[in-house]
């Protein structure tokens, strides 16, 4: 028993030397990151309460804000944010919020909003910003590809995403403070689309906001659906902790680094770091689902395992949803 606890100990001290060896190793980035100069851009459009009859109005207000950054960021020589903004100001991109200050935020919209039955939500992770966009906004795509008319898809960059190699990766500080602003953007849906079933696509540090957030999702603000993929953990110990009525879903790539990450949490230098509890263990509870071998960035990849099942749920066809022993079985049967 003795050298059962001596291990124990040890193994515990280990994650907490990584841990602290993490965030010591990366609070350089940030620091060096503060020192980039930003690039000038316009505050986004007022447009007060958006309802389904003012969303072309709302649209075509955040292409012409695109428009204004594009020229500021192009005067100001940087062409690769310029080159992003003019894409994000072009005919037919429907940005429900656009904010090119810093980093950048928006919210843009795949499909009809305001006449959709089911609302799919895409909530991204670390590295996410106007420049990286485009592989964000892929993975959106590719799903509403699928869904078809049937659904919209939103793609939410709707807070200031960590670096993958930052202290703010491993903590939940940035999600504490986009929860609140994921809930008021699931009420504005239902304001919009009142009818709508609301489904959170989270990935991989989107998955921690999407925890954070999870006991406020209600009422006004329900989801129905609360998918984790690729995530570090949820920062509790089960899905039961997270207080909702959601079905909880997860799902891990087999060539997902994320896997490789301790799923602890521990106080170093007097900051709790780590999520805790892997979402795709049992322990957890989740509803786990097959991912296929796709790696850290391949769930919303066209033809994934990964992608079919999120259809599914967003489509409310939970019983066509394949888990992983589900999927060895068509495999190897």
């Amino acid at each position: 028993m003795g050298g059962r606890v001596g291990v124990r100990r040890w193994a515990g001290r280990l994650r907490r030397a990584m841990l602290a060896a993490l965030v010591a190793g990366a609070v350089v980035v940030p620091v060096s990151a503060a020192a980039h100069p930003e690039i000038p851009a316009p505050g986004p459009a007022r447009l007060g309460t958006v309802t389904a009859a003012s969303l072309d109005g709302a649209y075509a207000a955040n292409r012409a804000t695109a428009a204004r950054a594009a020229t500021m960021a192009a005067d100001h020589g940087d062409t690769g944010r310029a080159r992003e903004l003019r894409a994000m100001a072009s005919a037919g991109r429907t940005f429900l919020d656009f904010d090119p200050r810093g980093r950048g935020r928006a919210a843009e919209v795949f499909g009809d909003l305001a006449h959709a039955g089911r609302i799919a939500v895409l909530v991204p992770g670390s590295d996410t910003s106007i420049d990286t966009y485009d592989r964000f906004r892929a993975g959106a795509l590719a799903l509403h590809d699928r869904l078809g008319a049937r659904a919209a898809v939103v793609a939410w960059l709707g807070y200031e995403t960590p670096g993958t190699v930052s202290a703010a990766v491993i903590t939940t500080g940035r999600a504490h403070r986009a929860a609140p602003e994921l809930t008021a953007f699931v009420r504005r849906l239902h304001g919009i689309a009142p009818d709508s079933a609301v489904s959170l696509l989270c990935h991989s540090y989107g998955a921690v906001v999407c925890a954070v957030a999870a006991p406020h999702l209600t009422g006004s603000a329900a989801v129905r659906d609360l998918a984790l993929v690729g995530s570090p953990g949820a920062g509790a110990d089960s899905a039961a902790d997270l207080g909702t009525r959601a079905t909880v879903w997860a799902a891990r790539g087999a060539d997902d680094w994320i896997a490789d990450v301790p799923h602890v949490r521990a106080d170093v230098f007097g900051t709790t770091v780590g999520f805790g509890t892997d979402p795709v263990s049992a322990a957890f509870g989740a509803r786990v689902f097959a991912a296929g071998d796709g790696g850290h960035s391949d769930y919303f990849r066209p033809g994934s395992p990964s992608l079919d099942n999120l259809t599914r749920i967003v489509l409310g066809r939970y019983t066509d949803v394949t888990d992983i022993a589900d999927a060895t079985e068509a495999t190897h049967g």
